[in-house]
């Protein structure tokens, strides 16, 4: 009966972890089982759907311009690689425009991960927790996630209604949706601002397998260098230990 507890009877397990996936893989929130009651390998792919940037299949309003911005970096990365300069959709990829990429990719994960860390460090917050060890560092984890990438489901072990919590997860939301937005339009408006050039034999054909491929090792190994320690200490920690 374990793998029963927590999940949605007219569904199923299998049905109630499909709907768990779907909806931190988009920024719908909605829930009908306990995310807390999965699995610890299965609460870590709730968790790193949310930190791909909500980009596959896209979240509401943010997933298009979140799987651009990944673009943008696959293409600088291959331009690096062939020692040309990179283009994009007719434009060039300079110095600003790569900043304002990398600015973008940097704001959820610090909020994430350096809200999560004071939570653990301090005293408060760490009353509000149901669990310990790594399940109640997962429980934590999974709020700041939630909160910085448009989602708002949450583990629900947590006992977030306190003054630290409300806090900073309005911080973490504020800041997490809107500076984002915020990078991406001054992207969209430097790259306005350039004439488009013509396409050579040397141009990165975004229709080709190769652009696709690198556009999913970029994401993956984007995401697994700066999320990795982070679900090593809560969702794999627990996975192995069960």
């Amino acid at each position: 009966m374990a793998p029963w507890r927590g999940k949605e009877v007219r569904f199923g397990v299998g049905g109630s972890s499909i709907f768990a996936v779907s909806t931190t893989l988009t920024s719908t929130g909605a829930v009908d089982a306990s995310h807390s009651s999965l699995t610890g390998l299965g609460g870590g792919i709730t968790m790193l759907g949310m930190m791909l940037g909500e980009i596959a299949p896209g979240g509401v309003g943010s997933g298009l311009y979140g799987m651009l911005v990944m673009a943008i970096i696959a293409v600088f990365i291959a331009g690096l690689m062939a020692g040309r300069t990179p283009e994009y959709l007719g434009r060039k990829i300079g110095t600003r425009e790569i900043k304002l990429a990398a600015c973008y990719i940097l704001v959820t994960p610090a909020l994430v991960l350096v809200l999560t860390a004071a939570a653990m460090a301090l005293p408060t917050p760490g009353h509000s927790m149901t669990n310990s060890g790594a399940h109640g560092f997962s429980e934590i984890l999974y709020a700041y996630t939630s909160a910085s990438n448009n989602n708002g489901s949450a583990f629900a072990g947590l006992n977030a209604d306190t003054q630290w919590f409300n806090s900073t997860l309005g911080v973490a939301m504020l800041l997490g949706r809107f500076l984002p937005m915020v990078f991406v339009l001054a992207l969209a408006g430097s790259l306005a601002e350039q004439k488009p050039v013509p396409v050579t034999a040397g141009t990165l054909r975004t229709e080709k397998p190769l652009f696709a491929g690198l556009l999913v090792g970029a994401i993956l190994i984007i995401t697994g260098l700066t999320y990795f320690p982070a679900l090593a200490l809560g969702p794999l920690a627990e996975g192995l230990a069960s």
